[in-house]
This record gives structure tokens, sequence and C-alpha cells, in this order.
């Protein structure tokens, strides 16, 4: 799933607009079928867009995290750890 296909807002608001229609008092049981499987997919589609968001904020803090976090073979002597 690449990012630029999938629209969070517009997925969001249609399992919000699917969890409003249960909400109510006329319910169909067969149109009820539909809508739980469109809620189900838009909700594991949700939630793997999350956890993919979750990890690139993950990366990108590791990698804008302050001088010295991280060392590398070359940053290390003698005499300790070589911040530049």
């Amino acid at each position: 799933m690449k990012a630029d296909s999938f629209d969070f807002g517009a997925s969001l608001k249609e399992l919000e607009a699917i969890t409003t229609w249960f909400e109510g008092d006329n319910i169909d049981l067969d149109e009820g079928l539909v809508k739980f499987e469109r809620g189900m997919e838009l909700a594991t589609k949700l939630k793997a867009h999350l956890a993919e968001t979750q990890n690139r904020v993950e990366k990108i803090k590791v990698k804008f995290d302050g001088p010295g976090q991280i060392q590398t073979e070359s940053s290390t002597s003698a005499d300790g750890p070589q911040l530049f």
C-alpha cells in the first residue's frame, strides 16, 4: 500500500459513517452485513497505515537524535568515543 494511494482522512470518515449507521434504530440485516465487511476492510487499512506511519516516525527520531547517540567503529578510540 503506497502512502499516496491511500486517503486516511476519507477512509476514517467512511468508517465513522458506518459506525453511525449501526448506532441508528433502523438496521437492515443484509445491508448491515455489507457495511460490517466494508468497515472491517477500512479498519484493517487504517491500522496498517498507522503502523507504517509509526515506523517512519521512529526512523526519523533515530535519524535526528542528538549527536553521540549512535556510535560507529570509526567514532571510537582508546580514549573513548569521539563525537566528531
